[in-house]
């Protein structure tokens, strides 16, 4: 049984659907069926997670892996129950378009530190179906639109349990810094935000795990995080980074990080060695001279040492890597931040928000040890690296 989800590339997706879709079991089509029936019939989508879960039915991610390697495959999820109920592909026809590439750029000032690939939902009226059934057909679609017009009923009827159809695009009443960037060690979902009175927090509630999931004998009935408490930790770790006094840890390490990088490094280690080598000979035959021994007997050695000496200086002194930053671009781009850890003291949720999504920071929060590994993008041009060094936060 196909996941229904995001697919990162909607054409091909659409393509190899038909001959997947053929491999849909009984067990897989009842499934879906009986979602489809559930939600019309007033149940949400976590009450039917949490059903198919209790019966023992396996989730797509379970029963299909070699289709489904980014999903842990522990059990039924709302988010998984969601996907099917807005695949329309279960009515039997063929759909092209449901999702478009865009290519946004990480820096709007800055071009050249790259562009970010993100998939977005097209608008109905430029998604193509097939004119005739590309597959048998496992919910109709008269249930499939009853299911839909139902969504958007308790989406315009402002219900808070209720998910509006185009999740990325809900408006928030406030800034969420963390949204999607903490993750709960225990289980490794990502954390979600739990507005308090006197604060905001992040949390992993255990109610959300499928049951029989190994994460539920070691995971506690929920764990929160503090957003401000993590905040201060992160920032403060931020300005260190970028203090004059680690400065040079930090360009070599993003130095290091670039892809290719490690590559030159060992060619450049290479090349030193050769000339260290070359310079070895040189000084040998000189002294052999000095020793007394006949210049012209060493015409041809000491010709392939000054050539060898040579093509190792070439080399080292040529230019660096392709699509790397050279550390001068790296030291000019962070003297161009200023003191960064007195601008993250003062700047405000919408900055802070921004800054760690071009970042693309992650934290990984342990309540034990009540620690966080921090995991930042570098800066510059280097779009694919990550300094995955991280820290320990208190």
């Amino acid at each position: 049984m196909v996941d229904g989800g995001q697919h990162p590339n909607p054409r091909k997706a659409a393509e190899g659907y038909h001959l997947r879709v053929l491999e849909v079991d009984e067990q897989c089509a009842e499934a879906v069926r009986r979602i489809f029936a559930e939600y019309i019939s007033g149940r949400g989508d976590r009450a039917i997670a949490t059903g198919l879960n209790r019966d023992g039915i396996p989730c797509p991610s379970a029963r299909r892996p070699d289709q489904n390697r980014h999903r842990p495959g522990d059990g039924w999820q709302g988010s998984t129950v969601r996907a099917i109920l807005d695949n329309p592909r279960y009515t039997g026809y063929a759909f092209f378009g449901r999702w478009t590439r865009h290519e946004l750029l990480l820096d709007p000032d800055d071009v050249a530190a790259g562009y970010v690939t993100r998939f977005r939902k097209t608008s109905p009226e430029k998604v193509i179906r097939s004119r005739q059934p590309a597959h048998p057909a496992i919910v109709s679609v008269e249930v499939f639109t009853e299911a839909q017009l139902l969504r958007r009923s308790k989406s315009v009827g402002g219900l808070k349990t209720a998910r509006k159809t185009e999740r990325a695009e809900r408006p928030t009443k406030q800034t969420y810094l963390f949204r999607g960037r903490i993750r709960c060690s225990v289980c490794g979902r990502k954390m979600e935000a739990s507005p308090r009175k006197h604060g905001m927090y992040y949390r992993c509630p255990a109610r959300t795990l499928a049951p029989g999931s190994p994460a539920l004998a070691s995971h506690p009935p929920a764990i929160y995080l503090r957003e401000d408490v993590i905040q201060d930790a992160v920032n403060d770790w931020l300005g260190e980074v970028f203090a004059p006094a680690n400065v040079d840890r930090t360009v070599a390490k993003v130095v290091a990080s670039q892809p290719g990088a490690a590559v030159a490094q060992n060619g450049r280690e290479t090349a030193k060695q050769r000339l260290a080598t070359a310079e070895a000979h040189m000084n040998r035959f000189q002294e052999a001279i000095k020793a007394g021994i006949d210049p012209a007997a060493l015409v041809e050695a000491m010709n392939e040492a000054q050539a060898a000496r040579a093509a190792a200086r070439a080399e080292l002194e040529g230019a660096p890597a392709p699509n790397t930053v050279s550390d001068a671009e790296i030291y000019a781009a962070i003297d161009s931040l200023g003191d960064v850890g007195a601008v993250l003291k003062e700047a405000k949720l919408e900055t802070l928000a921004a800054l760690y999504q071009s970042v693309d920071l992650q934290v990984l929060y342990t309540h034990t040890a009540h620690e966080a590994d921090v995991i930042i993008k570098p800066v510059g041009r280097v779009n694919n690296a990550h300094d995955r060094g991280g820290t320990r936060l208190p």
